[in-house]
C-alpha cells in the first residue's frame, strides 16, 4: 500500500473520513517536517511510516471527542495533534501554544504552506494566557501529569471546558489525583492502527456548562 492509502484507512479505522485532499496535505505536512527537522530538529520521529502512525494518526484519534469549536493544542510541539486536527475540522478553530520559539515558527509555516487559516500558533507558556473567552475544548499529547496539566490549563477554561489528557498506559494514579473542582468524563482506550502501542484518552470538565459550548 502506499503512505496515502496507509493513512486513509487508518484514519477510516479510527472513525475519521479523510478525503485524497486532506491526505495530500497531511503527507506535505510530514514533508515539510522532514525538511525542517534536518536543520532544526523538531521530532526525533523522522521514518515516514512511523511519522504517519505516531503524528499524523495518533492526533487524529482525538477527533471524536472534541467539544465546540474553540480548540486549544497545548504544548504542541511541532503541531500535533492541532495541525492534522485542524485540516480534518475546518469549520473549529485552533490555537496552537508552545514555549519553543522554533517549534511556534514551523507551526506558523506548516500552517501557511497548507493553507490553514483556522490555525493560530502562539509562543507562549499556557499558564501565562488570559484568552478573552474560554476555550470549549483544550488538548494536550504528553505534556505532563494530569493534575499538572489541570493547573497549567486552568486560564484557559471556563464552565464546560473539556480537556483531553492524551495518555499511554491508563494512569490510574494520576486519575485518581484529580481535583474535586474537575470532573472525569471518561476514559476512552484507542486502538491507533500500526502503532503498537497502548493509547488512552483521558476525557475531564470543568463543572457547569455554557450557553455558547456546543456539546459533540
Amino acid at each position: 500500500m502506499t503512505p496515502r492509502a496507509d493513512l486513509i484507512g487508518g484514519a477510516a479505522a479510527l472513525g475519521v473520513t479523510l478525503s485524497e485532499a486532506d491526505a495530500a496535505r497531511l503527507l506535505r505536512l510530514l514533508g515539510e517536517l522532514e525538511r525542517w527537522n534536518r536543520a532544526y530538529n523538531l521530532t526525533s520521529i523522522d521514518e515516514r511510516e512511523e511519522m504517519i502512525t505516531h503524528h499524523l494518526l495518533d492526533s487524529l484519534s482525538v477527533h471524536p471527542y472534541l467539544k465546540g469549536e474553540r480548540i486549544a493544542d497545548v504544548g504542541t510541539g511541532a503541531g500535533f495533534p492541532g495541525l492534522p486536527l485542524a485540516v480534518v475540522n475546518p469549520d473549529r478553530r485552533f490555537t496552537l501554544i508552545d514555549s519553543s520559539n522554533k517549534k511556534v515558527r514551523f507551526v506558523a509555516h506548516a500552517a501557511r504552506t497548507l493553507g490553514l487559516t483556522n490555525v493560530e500558533p502562539v509562543h507562549a507558556r499556557a499558564e501565562g494566557l488570559e484568552p478573552a473567552e474560554p476555550f470549549d475544548t483544550v488538548v494536550a499529547r504528553a505534556f505532563a501529569a494530569i493534575p499538572e496539566l489541570l493547573r497549567v490549563v486552568a486560564g484557559l477554561c471556563g464552565p464546560g471546558t473539556r480537556v483531553i489528557a492524551m495518555k499511554g498506559r491508563r494512569p490510574d494514579d494520576e486519575i485518581a489525583a484529580i481535583g474535586a473542582d474537575w470532573r472525569l468524563v471518561g476514559v476512552e482506550p484507542v486502538t491507533v492502527p500500526q502503532l503498537g502501542e497502548e493509547r488512552h484518552l483521558i476525557l475531564i470538565e470543568r463543572p457547569g456548562s455554557r450557553s455558547d459550548a456546543a456539546s459533540r
